[in-house]
């Protein structure tokens, strides 16, 4: 969760459409065609998370919908899902989690039908995304309760009903977008989405724009993907969190950077060693004014890099 110096001009809004759609507070921009976005606002769980704090999107084809990630609460899917409705019609197809973090699945149950009339989507996720759902069931409930207080109530885990091995397509009518499945990296349950038509990517948390990158699954793994992530046709790029942005080459820049600050400064200290404590308060140093939520994310993310690599 940390970057060197950073211009706005590398992450400056894409112009191309500033129509918006605000269901009461709840605010979806049109970043392209068929294409809309909410953007979660920067709070960190343990001091002001209240479900709503990544990027959920949808895109509108001829057919259908699909929605990519839904929020942390049942709330905050009703929320989107009325925002769709005030775009178009037409049924919601698909429902993509990009990963397993409760800030961007416990939404879905919104996309449930309210009676067998009513079609059900498919919902899409990594194949391992199910299982990391079961496992961190119990964990994830008792977060929500804590945090989210009556606005928990009615989250449930909806896994899903259509699963990314490698890579798979779906049509939404006149638009295709192309899923692919990632090694372990954020977490071991990431995917990453295109929109062929406008050439919209939605990098999950992939990508982390002005808030300090996470590392949850394997540092390695995750600068690993972000380096392969810059070879993609993409013209514009929604990440997890922050901004969309049509400079997201820089942006991917940026986080390897960061990253690679973090994975060197932590073998540094491991090799002199200094504790996993002191490692905390030092490490990445220099990204510090280049990141939101620095502090505490950095030392997380210490937290759970320095046991793995004191075994290299």
């Amino acid at each position: 969760m940390k970057i060197l110096m950073i211009t706005m001009s590398l992450f400056s809004m894409i112009s191309c459409s500033h129509a918006q759609v605000q269901q009461d507070d709840f605010i979806v921009k049109s970043v392209a065609d068929g294409i809309y976005v909410h953007h979660g606002e920067h709070l960190d769980i343990d001091t002001g998370y209240q479900g709503d704090i990544c990027n959920i999107s949808f895109v509108v084809g001829s057919k259908g919908v699909a929605v990519i990630d839904t929020g942390g609460s049942l709330k905050v899917g009703q929320q989107l899902q009325a925002a769709i409705r005030k775009v178009t019609p037409l049924p919601v197809l698909y429902v993509i989690n990009t990963h397993v973090h409760p800030d961007h699945i416990y939404g879905n149950a919104a996309f449930l039908p309210k009676n067998q009339s009513e079609p059900k989507p498919e919902f899409v996720g990594h194949e391992k995304l199910g299982n990391a759902m079961d496992v961190r069931s119990e964990q994830y409930t008792k977060l929500n309760e804590r945090f989210l207080h009556d606005d928990a109530k009615g989250s449930e885990l909806i896994k899903p009903t259509l699963v990314v091995k490698t890579t798979l397509e779906l049509d939404l009518g006149d638009r295709v977008l192309v899923l692919n499945a990632h090694p372990l990296a954020h977490t071991n349950t990431d995917i990453t989405l295109i929109d062929r038509k406008t050439g919209t990517l939605f990098a999950g948390d992939l990508l982390f724009i002005e808030r300090t990158p996470v590392v949850e699954g394997d540092i390695k793994g995750l600068i690993a993907e972000i380096i392969k992530l810059k070879n993609s046709p993409a013209k514009q790029v929604v990440p997890g969190h922050g901004p969309v942005t049509q400079d997201w080459v820089a942006a991917l820049g940026n986080a390897e950077r960061y990253l690679s600050v973090l994975l060197n400064d932590v073998r540094a200290s491991i090799k002199s060693n200094v504790s996993m404590e002191k490692t905390m308060d030092t490490a990445a140093e220099s990204e510090r004014n280049q990141w939101k939520l620095f502090e505490i994310a950095n030392r997380r993310n210490v937290n759970t890099i320095y046991p793995v690599l004191e075994w290299e």
